[in-house]
């Protein structure tokens, strides 16, 4: 039986996150079939993640060139499922994330969906940002990737799936299947790591997230704006 959702992990020297995201993946819908896990490694040598390997037979492991959008496809292509799931190696997922998705299935107008933005963290500027970018999926119809994308696999697939881009693939992969079909927005949380928001500042790295998105709608180069991201910013291409 094949299974219904592969969920697709792209990582870069990310063990302590992933080994967090992988133990509250249930053990019995892998035993059942009904998903399957697929880790994709960007890093040349990361010896911690081999203790994983260990520990967590079940995952396909596998490796490629680092970049999120290239991870992510290069584990499409060896994903089985009916749904592709990608998730970051720092958020958590809600107890019935599977069921969610079985519900955009019932549906062939949905060819993909999200869940809802939630930051793992008491602090109150916390809960503005995920006003905002609950106000954005409203207004926009428009997820980011760390909200956990899914899409149907024959979808994914006809659109080519992720352009390789160093910035904003999961905006460009969102607006490909807005012209295929409707998304899901499920009103269950994804757990999102509130840890560059804490680094990068909660306004610096707000406002330079609306920028480089506005930066990206007016035409400027990718490569421009990960440059910028990645300089100004904690993050990394994963």
């Amino acid at each position: 039986m094949l299974p219904t959702i592969s969920v697709v992990v792209p990582v870069l020297h990310d063990t302590e996150q992933l080994e967090g995201l992988l133990s509250t993946i249930s053990l019995e819908m892998i035993h059942e079939g009904s998903i399957e896990i697929i880790v994709v490694d960007g890093a040349d040598t990361d010896s911690s993640i081999e203790a994983l390997k260990r520990a967590y037979p079940w995952v396909c492991w596998t490796k490629t060139r680092p970049g999120r959008a290239r991870q992510m496809n290069h584990g499409a292509r060896l994903a089985s499922g009916g749904w592709l799931l990608f998730l970051h190696a720092d958020c958590r997922l809600s107890v019935g994330w599977d069921t969610e998705i079985l519900k955009a299935n019932a549906n062939r107008q949905y060819v993909g969906g999200c869940y809802r933005f939630k930051l793992q963290t008491t602090d109150w500027r916390a809960r503005l940002v995920e006003w905002g970018v609950a106000r954005r999926v409203a207004w926009l119809n428009l997820p980011y990737g760390d909200q956990g994308l899914f899409a149907r696999r024959d979808v994914f697939n006809g659109i080519h799936g992720y352009r390789i881009l160093p910035l904003m693939e999961d905006v460009d992969l969102v607006i490909q299947l807005r012209r295929r079909g409707r998304l899901f927005k499920s009103r269950l949380p994804i757990q999102v790591s509130s840890r560059r928001w804490q680094k990068d500042g909660w306004c610096r790295r707000s406002a330079q997230n609306v920028l480089l998105l506005f930066g990206f709608f007016l035409g400027i180069d990718a490569a421009w704006l990960a440059r910028v991201y990645y300089k100004s910013a904690s993050g990394s291409p994963n």
